[in-house]
């Protein structure tokens, strides 16, 4: 897989861009509103590109905050986009929705993760699911990968039943994000997760999802029995600071009533036991947030 490479000067990394995106300097030109010989120019580095230039071509590109900083420092500019750590008192009020939408999601799992699928939080419902379970603690060093923890075979990758659907689901999501984002550390860790080894199918691989699995659902095995998810991505709509465009929740709904009432028994058992030793400290449990990779 090709990914953005580094390169000293930002016309070639803007021609790799373009080429990401499958548009012609022609389509690229009349959208940025410059000309094609200018466009040219600039990709060979025969010209220099002004910051306002620079930026209007990057937006039509729609290349990630993060690189469009890079970019412009190629360029001898200063970057656009300010990057604030989430812990930080100017992303207070990131920090106070996220937990808002971890709590009100309980007794359904939740989990917020950085660009690179890093642990960011999750709620207690998610932390639950997977207290149980033996995991390397090699998989458990700072920062945490999501990915890396669910699918790897020492990590939660034998509570799922139909993994290699979801294995596959997760690495065409993965060649999704390095295609927008140029990510070399993204490739790697689909590189990483192909090579895993994964249990042979239990059911008729060309069966594909049953007739009453509209939703195509994650089985999980639960100490109450098998649960089924569907699931939600959501990230902030207008960010204009690179942490927060980078974060994204993955919410997790029951797919039948069956998981829906086991859930909320979990919940309830999780309460009980709680309350047997000391009231709970808070709605949420949120581990602490790693910033995102620099």
């Amino acid at each position: 897989m090709q990914t953005v490479s580094s390169q000293p000067g930002v016309g070639p990394q803007l021609r790799e861009w373009r080429e990401r995106r499958r548009l012609t300097q022609l389509e690229l030109a009349l959208d940025a509103g410059i000309s094609t010989r200018h466009l040219s120019f600039v990709e060979t580095s025969r010209s220099k590109p002004g910051r306002e230039m620079l930026l209007r071509i990057l937006e039509q590109l729609e290349v990630p905050f993060r690189e469009q900083n890079r970019l412009l420092l190629a360029a001898g500019h200063a970057p656009a986009f300010p990057e604030r750590p989430l812990d930080g008192p100017e992303l207070a009020p990131v920090r106070e929705a996220l937990d808002l939408i971890l709590a009100g999601h309980d007794p359904y799992p939740a989990v917020v993760v950085d660009r690179a699928w890093n642990f960011v939080a999750a709620n207690s419902a998610m932390l639950g699911l997977t207290e149980e379970v033996a995991i390397d603690p090699a998989l458990l060093e700072p920062p945490v990968n999501v990915l890396r923890v669910g699918l790897h075979p020492r990590g939660l990758a034998p509570l799922m039943v139909n993994l290699d659907e979801w294995r596959a689901h997760f690495l065409a999501r993965l060649e999704r994000q390095v295609a927008i984002t140029g990510d070399d550390d993204l490739a790697h860790l689909i590189e990483e997760i192909a090579g895993y080894p994964v249990p042979e199918r239990e059911h008729d691989p060309v069966a594909g999802i049953g007739a009453g699995e509209i939703l195509g659902p994650l089985k999980v095995r639960a100490p109450n029995g098998e649960l089924s998810f569907f699931g939600m991505f959501a990230t902030f709509d207008t960010p204009f600071e690179v942490t927060t465009s980078e974060l994204a929740i993955e919410l997790l709904f029951p797919a039948d009533r069956t998981s829906g009432e086991a859930l909320k028994t979990l919940a309830r058992d999780r309460v009980g036991c709680a309350n047997s030793i000391g009231p709970p400290t808070s709605e949420t449990s949120s581990p602490p947030r790693n910033e995102p990779p620099r």
